[in-house]
């Protein structure tokens, strides 16, 4: 017998012995007076049978038949061998016509212990990721693109970091149009200033933070991998590990703290009467402290692992886009339409055909630096409705070499030698109208230079 069938005949001998009224019983059994009467008459007269459901041990009405259970078996090993379940039924049903669901099909099958022809993997056991033990070893940033204003204003972005080992919200969070580079470093200045440099971030595989396309450059080749984006040399120059999250439930405590936040924030805004960007961002401004003081927790360990800015860390130029140009002979640098004059040197020295470091800061201005010298400015190119974005096609940075200045400049001339002669050469093929490929001028081109600061073949 059941626990419960149990329970029922010990209820009976409390009543028959006196110990328990007949509704007394009847409420710990969850029946009416009138059934435990019932029952308590079913026992007299059968005993302990009497608690037991008269359909135990019965076969049920609508079960399929032995003689039709051993004819699936049968077809299914014979005529209709290496079928699947749910074709298999079909084909019972169409040209056998024995009308029987997949799942009982299926039941049949097991039962006389015949496989499915599908051998699905067993769910892999996953486990929680434990609190990294320290804050500031960890950091998961990530953004969320939701319907924040309710359609009172447009759509908006919330970017933004917790500390993995807290839980806490870092500063530099913030709204913008949609998910950008900017965003993810001017979150990452934010950290840095306000709490130090992470060991590590973990992230999700988004363009602005992974290199997500086919194209490799012949100097990407030649290394074996591809150049990193603007947020990630970032990254790299703050010696921050690059953690990247294969799904969404890897990353599930920021994930989780959106779900949050799509409820909260989204009535705080609401409450404020927010409707354009500026007016979410001031809301956003006084929500993180409360949300910091309902939901972070203190660390497993007390002391923080941040790790301190070096002295002569210009994190400006580090959280910045920056790109690799060579300037023209009018001393200038040209990038997408803009035009950044390079005042003279020392001595009235020129910069024409060096190799110049070219960066636009979160603000749009513009700074170019030359061996890690600043030699020019220029005043900001962002409208106050647009949002930067890196600049594509030509404009790829190539990191310089930790060696000397001798080098990059070395470099940068060669490559104008090289233009040069290539001029040269189809300038003289022209005029001289060389019939034949043997006659054709053909001068000796020198190695292709290599990225700035690298030596020459």
């Amino acid at each position: 017998m059941s626990e419960r069938q149990w329970k029922r005949l010990d209820a009976v001998g409390q009543v028959r012995r006196g110990a328990m009224s007949n509704g007394e019983a009847a409420r710990h059994l969850g029946i009416s007076a009138r059934q435990m009467r019932r029952l308590r008459r079913r026992v007299a007269r059968l005993g302990r049978a009497g608690v037991i459901h008269g359909n135990s041990g019965r076969a049920p009405a609508h079960r399929v038949a032995d003689e039709i259970r051993q004819r699936v078996v049968e077809l299914r090993l014979g005529k209709y061998a290496g079928f699947n379940d749910q074709h298999f039924t079909e084909k019972l049903s169409e040209c056998e016509y024995l009308y029987l669901s997949r799942a009982t099909v299926r039941r049949v099958l097991r039962a006389a212990g015949v496989r499915s022809t599908r051998q699905r993997r067993p769910a892999r056991h996953r486990r929680r990721r434990q609190r990294r033990r320290r804050a500031g070893m960890m950091v998961l940033w990530d953004a969320s693109q939701h319907q924040w204003l309710e359609g009172r204003g447009p759509q908006l972005c919330l970017m933004g970091a917790i500390d993995d080992a807290s839980g806490e919200w870092l500063a530099g969070a913030h709204f913008v149009r949609r998910e950008c580079a900017a965003g993810y470093l001017r979150v990452l200045e934010a950290i840095c200033r306000h709490k130090g440099v992470p060991w590590s971030i973990y992230m999700d595989h988004h363009s602005s933070l992974h290199r997500n396309d086919d194209h490799w450059t012949p100097g990407e080749v030649q290394r074996g991998v591809q150049d990193p984006t603007q947020v990630g040399r970032a990254l790299q120059a703050l010696q921050i590990e690059c953690i990247y999250a294969l799904t969404p439930q890897a990353k599930g405590r920021v994930e989780r703290m959106w779900g949050t936040l799509q409820d909260r924030l989204v009535s705080e805004l609401r409450l404020n009467n927010a409707c354009t960007l500026e007016e979410a961002n001031a809301v956003l401004e006084g929500f993180i402290p409360n949300y910091n003081r309902r939901f972070a927790r203190p660390p497993a360990q007390e002391n923080p692992a941040w790790r301190p800015l070096r002295a002569g860390v210009d994190l400006v130029r580090i959280c910045s886009f920056g790109y690799q140009c060579t300037v023209l002979n009018d001393n200038t640098v040209r990038l997408n339409r803009v035009v950044i004059d390079i005042p003279p040197g020392a001595q009235r020295r020129t910069y024409a055909h060096a190799r110049v470091e070219v960066r636009q800061l979160l603000d749009g201005s513009w700074r170019v630096y030359h061996r890690n010298e600043l030699i020019a400015t220029a005043a900001s190119t962002a409208g106050p409705e647009r949002e930067l974005r890196a600049l594509k096609g030509r404009y790829h940075w190539a990191p310089p070499a930790a060696g000397g200045g001798k080098n990059k400049e070395r470099a940068g001339n060669a490559s104008s030698a090289l233009a040069s002669t290539k001029k040269l050469s189809g300038a003289l093929q022209r005029i001289a109208g060389a019939n034949s490929e043997s006659d054709r001028f053909s001068p000796a081109l020198p190695t292709r230079a290599r990225s700035a600061g690298e030596k020459l073949s």
